[in-house]
């Protein structure tokens, strides 16, 4: 795979696809960790005489125009970042996009408007994602790709717009997939795996894929109540994914076969309501046994024992693999299982990982020092794909 370095950007049109696809909370943006992370890609482009020419995609626009989803927020911020005005083209591939592009000099950037306001970005139809790539590539003569959080999708401006274009990886997508390796490839050990978040169906492919690798795997969040229910244990109005028992089961028995060390919640915070995430009203949650949460209650967090129990199962970790919030971190009162871990991490001389997505903001949002882990990524999905071992489009084209 090329990298910036192998290409000539002096004076030329050089197209970044970057993943800035950030959250915003009545047009104001809430975490722009995403724009902080490609930042540096784009800065040395500039440094090097190109006319860098940013797109990305923001939310989930259904191939149309969406004020609430324009980017003009995020072309705000990623100037102040840059320490550099960055223009800002209304349209995509329209007369906004050609005239900004085509006014900019050597240095300068241009960030165009939401990629999903066009059907083309997304379309299932090759024909049609090809042919809104083919006017993408009008407006460049290089490309870029340092969208990791969007590598897992086969959209246009991420699998077509490579092949019709010189084509090298950003230093983000190099470091992304560099430290995916240090995960699967020659493994410092103990090898401890930390997985939460709502949904285990999100998760049964690298739960699948890592129970060949890993030592250790740690559950939490709302997917820990389908495992606790597969081990025969009431989990009152929990979120339970009932289908994925048997799944779950097998799971729990392979990992007893290959000596893989599967850790529960041994008790858990429990409510009959689920918590203002908005005024966060004091929930004053109970705490009982994970096997003893009463039938009109709901598991919304790991408790004081599990998260000692957690602690001491990272603390001797050579790798750590997070990707999932122990439980509702946005509400004070149901935070300490992820901050648990999250200190655990920093605690532990692992080379230590946070998967993106609600792991990684919640390591803001908490207030941690970044700069304490080995490297957090800024795609969930896409991170979880490759440790799947799937083959992901964008960094196939990449790599094309």
């Amino acid at each position: 795979m090329k990298t910036i370095e192998d290409l000539d950007v002096a004076g030329k049109r050089v197209f970044v696809r970057a993943d800035l696809n950030v959250p915003l909370s009545d047009g104001r943006i809430t975490d722009d960790g995403r724009i902080r992370a490609v930042a540096p890609t784009i800065a040395k482009l500039v440094e090097r005489g190109a006319k860098v020419v940013v797109a990305s995609h923001l939310g989930r626009p259904k191939g149309a125009p969406d004020p609430q989803f324009s980017l003009a927020p995020v072309a705000e911020r990623l100037g102040e970042i840059l320490g550099r005005p960055v223009a800002f083209a209304t349209d995509t591939v329209g007369g906004s996009a050609r005239s900004a592009v085509a006014a900019l000099a050597d240095g300068e950037v241009v960030l165009l408007e939401n990629l999903r306001f066009n059907a083309g970005e997304t379309s299932k139809d090759d024909a049609e994602r090809k042919a809104f790539a083919e006017q993408l590539a009008a407006l460049a003569d290089l490309y870029v790709g340092d969208g990791f959080g969007a590598v897992h999708r086969k959209h246009a401006s991420v699998y077509d717009l490579p092949a019709l274009l010189p084509h090298a990886a950003g230093d983000l997508i190099a470091t992304e997939v560099g430290v995916l390796k240090k995960l699967t490839e020659d493994v410092k050990r103990p090898y401890v795996v930390v997985l939460g978040g709502a949904k285990v169906s999100d998760k049964l492919g690298v739960i699948d894929n890592l129970l060949k690798k890993a030592d250790r795997i740690l559950i939490g969040g709302g997917m820990a109540y389908t495992f606790l229910k597969a081990k025969g244990h009431e989990v009152g109005i929990s979120l339970l994914q009932e289908d994925q028992i048997p799944t779950v089961l097998g799971y729990l028995a392979e990992a007893e076969e290959r000596g893989v060390e599967f850790v529960l919640p041994v008790d858990v915070l429990v409510s009959a309501e689920f918590p203002d995430l908005k005024g966060k009203t004091p929930a004053n949650p109970d705490t009982v046994a994970s096997d003893e949460i009463p039938a009109d209650k709901e598991g919304l967090d790991i408790g004081p024992k599990t998260r000692e129990l957690y602690a001491a199962k990272l603390a001797d970790a050579g790798t750590v693999f997070w990707n999932g919030p122990m439980g509702v971190f946005e509400h004070p009162d149901y935070a300490n299982g992820t901050k648990a871990v999250a200190q655990a991490l920093i605690d532990s001389n692992a080379f230590t990982v946070v998967g993106g997505g609600d792991s990684a903001a919640a390591v803001r949002i908490l207030g941690f020092d970044e700069t304490k882990f080995g490297h957090i990524s800024t795609g969930g999905g896409a991170s979880l794909e490759y440790l799947e071992g799937k083959t992901l489009p964008g960094l196939a084209a990449l790599e094309g």
